[in-house]
């Protein structure tokens, strides 16, 4: 993998797959810039809808770093890029 680690290497304590957006919301996202905010939209009510998946990454961002790894190659638009920004207000 050209500039970036495997999930094995990267020794985090949890991994929470059930804040990622449905299979099905980023098939049609497509890592399409042009369908970035859209996207969001989607993603935040997914995300809305499910509290007890996103609400432990809060817990945790209060009392130190979270780490939001994304394997897309555009760095603007990723699941992680916008779940950070998702999370940032609930803080």
């Amino acid at each position: 993998m050209a500039g970036g680690i495997g999930k094995e290497e990267l020794r985090l304590d949890s991994w929470y797959k059930g804040v990622a957006p449905s299979n099905q919301l980023r098939k049609w996202f497509s890592h399409t810039p042009a369908k970035w905010d859209e996207f969001r939209r989607r993603y935040f009510a997914e995300l809305d809808s499910n509290p007890e998946a996103w609400s432990p990454l809060a817990e945790l961002a209060h009392s130190g770093n979270v780490t939001l790894p994304y394997s897309a190659k555009d760095e603007g638009h990723n699941n992680a890029k916008a779940l950070r920004d998702y999370l940032e207000p609930k803080l």
